[in-house]
């Protein structure tokens, strides 16, 4: 038997013959980027499902019998599931997940993702597959939030052979890059820049700070941040009108956005005036801007500083 200094739980010894449970680490869980996971898995449902006044506050707990995945598919994918509203019993409980968790496979599977959840690990209350499921579910709907990359823990696997307890450690990877998990594979010199040459990244950044600011400063406008001073899309509604020599009427546009969508606006209207200027569209995606993704924005403003870079 290998030695563990994992507590192991009294029904953790009720297992058959070469059954296993598996359960984390504690000192996984105790992981900031872990932490900082759940705790924006967390409040992202409970934004979604604010109208339905269903607050969760452990994933586990609140998630386990279908009612709270129900609602959140249905509200994610705008569409009605033919389950019962609630149900108390095992049997109903996971009648209802099956139903639940097959509307997600519909969705998931044709893009490509691996199902690492089933009835029985959801209901059976397993953090790590309800993390998985989630992740997927705020890749796939482009959820306006921003999940910690490069998330793993530790899982200890406990099974019984001839009678004994056994333990085994194994890393379980929860999320590795937004661009990864969002399907997008291919890599650009951006990637290289933020991989291999961290230290060229500053030359770049200050490259293309004296660009835009040569042309917003006729607006008396100035851009020490790249990370956060063209998240809201209004600098890059108006540099395009700078480097295109037009005007933007100000109803097309928010210029004190105030809501994440607001802003998603705006970044996707510039979008649209970038491709109006023979650019071709971004790579980004305009949630990524707004999430404050330096790799997204500098992609975004080095198009611009390829094809303006000698405007006056």
């Amino acid at each position: 038997m290998n030695p563990s200094t994992v507590d192991i739980h009294p029904e953790d010894t009720l297992l058959e013959e070469n059954e296993e449970r598996t359960m984390i680490d504690p000192n996984s869980k105790e992981d900031l980027k872990f932490k900082e996971l759940i705790k924006v898995l967390i409040d992202w449902i409970n934004d979604v499902l604010v109208e339905e006044r269903i607050i969760v506050k452990q994933l586990e707990e609140d998630l386990y019998d279908g009612q709270v995945l129900q609602k959140l598919l249905e509200k994610l994918a705008d569409r009605k599931l033919n389950v019962a509203e609630v149900t108390q019993s095992e049997i109903g409980q996971k009648q209802k997940l099956q139903t639940v968790l097959e509307a997600v496979h519909d969705l998931l599977r044709p893009h490509g993702w691996t199902i690492k959840w089933n009835v029985d690990s959801i209901h059976g209350k397993n953090l790590i597959s309800i993390l998985h499921l989630l992740v997927a579910l705020a890749m796939h709907f482009r959820a306006p939030i921003r999940l910690p990359e490069h998330v793993s823990v530790q899982v200890v696997v406990v099974r019984k052979r001839e009678g004994l307890l056994q333990t085994t450690h194994v890393t379980e990877e929860l999320t590795t890059t937004t661009e990864m998990m969002m399907g997008r594979f291919e890599r650009d010199a951006f990637d290289t820049l933020f991989d291999h040459a961290p230290d060229k990244l500053s030359v770049v950044k200050k490259s293309l700070i004296t660009f835009v600011n040569k042309h917003l400063n006729k607006l008396n406008l100035e851009v020490t941040e790249l990370e956060t001073q063209f998240a809201d899309g209004v600098y890059l509604v108006l540099l395009m009108g700078l480097l295109e020599d037009y005007f933007v009427p100000l109803h097309n546009f928010y210029l004190t956005p105030e809501s994440f969508d607001q802003k998603v606006h705006n970044v996707s209207f510039a979008f649209e005036l970038m491709q109006d200027g023979g650019l071709k569209k971004p790579k980004a995606r305009p949630e990524d801007v707004v999430n404050l993704d330096l790799k997204s924005t500098l992609r975004v403003l080095y198009n611009l500083f390829t094809k303006y870079k000698n405007v006056e």
